[in-house]
């Protein structure tokens, strides 16, 4: 850089934060939450830090320089090129810092395939700025360089530097409002990672970031929980038969902040809409579905996974339904006004040639607004991982010399579609049925007629480019297996994806002001009124 009298001055050390991604769309639909939390959590004695997200548009290595700090949060599905651009970093002199879900699970994996200086394991809110301070320093401190963040109060959660937030670049903003499940998903790490005791936020300042989110424009909020609905009316029903009074009272407690915060939610601007992940448990509380469709959370993504009671079992998620029973819960959101993304797997051992249709019969019966269809992996973390890894004992098979329960290390052209050999189907059978479904679900005809939930054509129109841009985004991309495929359907997600942000653009609303803070009484059933819901649905039959 020049300087006065032709002197070269050394610029500052920078903080960069990078969001690695093989195929950049040019628009992203929701906003990469992590990169703005730790933005907030920067030492401010370091500036502003320089945001990359990979799936706008690759790092430009050369802005990185010598001295320069850069964090790299990783999931399995991304972790190869974060190790690539660490360890160029590394070589270019900068210091490299490793988080997320994944260098959580393996913290020496960053350091050993992805030049770590350090990694940060669990929450990064307050890790991250001793990291940062650390590395100006010259002083790596935790175990190794492996610094425990643990899984902090709520109350310690930062608030996302939307300011920020580059212009023009992505359809959904996102907040979170609780991290952790109950549940224990087989093929879910997140209960492992962020625990099974919900930590939910403070109603106030959550509220305050969706504000400062539609002053800049941003209408549509994607509320990114690890589940919405932290505790369900059989949770509190459990507790009371176990005479638990203290556990009734803190799941009361819970569920009346969740109400609390959809009371607050009602009160923005009516052009507002929002999203969110929910178990199917939601279908038997309409007082809880009917306060979404006040807050104008739209849409849900529901794990429904598999559809026969087998396949349940195998994923440890025997309390959702089946059949008929499962068609009617399902419809039971879009009858409260709550819009489905139903997410099923494929690739169970109880699936067999039929489950393809069946499954894709029960999505359309059931009326979801969308859908998703993936081939089974087991993920780092997972129970399925680990049987997995054990079943394959100590030489598993290998992809150029690497194993494939280290499947996120092996090259992507390389890396097979299917892992867990399948009883009665091979894996090219398996993929061609499962692209198959995503073909039948996203046909022209069938979003055609489930845009009718749209109140006007060019609402309509709009809700039939988003479909084919979740079709190309998500199953051409992730399913096919020969490069030109990829790059075609990449090429049309590119497109779309630049046509489709248009309809999510809103005018800002920079005077726009938060609620004033409300508090309500619990809408729960009172005893005698629960225990006859109880008795009257054959589901809990099992409880007690």
């Amino acid at each position: 850089m020049g300087g006065r009298n032709g002197v070269v001055e050394k610029r500052s050390r920078r903080v960069h934060l990078v969001n690695p991604s093989d195929i950049s769309f040019g628009t992203a639909v929701i906003t990469p939450r992590w990169l703005f939390v730790l933005a907030a959590a920067t030492p401010p004695t370091f500036g502003d830090p320089i945001l990359c997200d990979e799936t706008l548009a690759q790092l430009d290595l050369n802005t990185i320089q010598s001295g320069d700090i850069v964090g790299i949060g990783i999931h399995t599905s991304n972790a190869l090129r974060g190790y690539a651009l660490g360890r160029e970093l590394r070589a270019r002199g900068a210091w490299v810092v490793f988080g997320g879900i994944h260098a959580t699970l393996y913290p020496q994996e960053s350091i050993e395939r992805g030049g770590a200086h350090a990694v940060v394991k669990g929450d990064g809110d307050v890790a991250w700025g001793q990291v940062v301070s650390d590395c100006a320093a010259g002083t790596i401190g935790g175990e190794g360089g492996v610094y425990d963040g643990g899984r902090i109060d709520a109350s310690k959660f930062r608030a996302a530097r939307w300011d920020l937030i580059p212009d023009g670049a992505y359809m959904w903003a996102s907040v979170q409002t609780v991290r952790g499940c109950p549940k224990h998903c087989s093929f879910c790490s997140v209960w492992r990672t962020d625990g099974q005791k919900p930590r939910q936020r403070g109603t106030d300042v959550v509220v305050q970031e969706i504000v400062e989110l539609r002053r800049k424009g941003f209408r549509f909020i994607a509320l990114a929980d690890d589940n919405f609905y932290p505790v369900s009316l059989t949770d509190i029903r459990l507790a009371e038969r176990q005479n638990n009074q203290a556990r009734v009272e803190q799941l009361k407690a819970t569920r009346a902040e969740r109400f609390e915060f959809m009371e607050q939610l009602s009160k923005l601007p009516k052009d507002m809409v929002m999203f969110t992940q929910i178990t199917m448990e939601a279908a038997e509380d309409p007082t809880f579905l009917d306060a979404m469709r006040k807050a104008r959370i739209r849409g849900a993504l529901v794990g429904v996974e598999a559809v026969t009671p087998e396949g349940l079992k195998s994923v440890y998620k025997d309390f959702n339904y089946v059949g008929e029973e499962l068609v009617k819960r399902l419809q039971v959101f879009k009858d409260h006004g709550v819009h489905v993304l139903g997410s099923f797997i494929f690739g169970l051992p109880t699936d067999r040639a039929d489950t393809f249709k069946a499954t894709c019969d029960v999505a359309e019966r059931a009326g979801v607004t969308f859908a998703q269809f993936v081939m089974l992996t087991p993920f780092a973390g997972t129970v399925d991982f680990e049987h997995w890894e054990k079943s394959l004992g100590p030489t598993p098979p290998a992809v150029d010399g690497i194993p494939i329960t280290r499947h996120w290390l092996i090259p992507q052209d390389k890396r097979p579609k299917m892992f867990m050999p399948h009883p009665t189907m091979s894996s090219e059978e398996m993929r061609e049925r499962t692209q198959g479904v995503w073909d039948q679900f996203y046909n022209w005809s069938n979003i055609w007629k489930r845009s009718v939930c749209c109140p006007n054509l060019k609402s309509r129109m709009a809700f039939v480019l988003i479909s084919r841009l979740y079709r190309e985004m998500y199953a051409s991309t992730g399913i096919a297996t020969d490069s030109a495929r990829k790059k075609k359907a990449n090429r049309w997600a590119s497109i779309l994806a630049s046509q489709v942000r248009n309809f999510f653009v809103s005018k800002p609303m920079p005077e726009l002001q938060a609620p004033e803070p409300v508090g309500l009484p619990l809408p729960m059933f009172e005893a005698p009124v629960a225990e006859a819901a109880f008795k009257a649905d054959p589901a809990f039959k099992m409880v007690g």
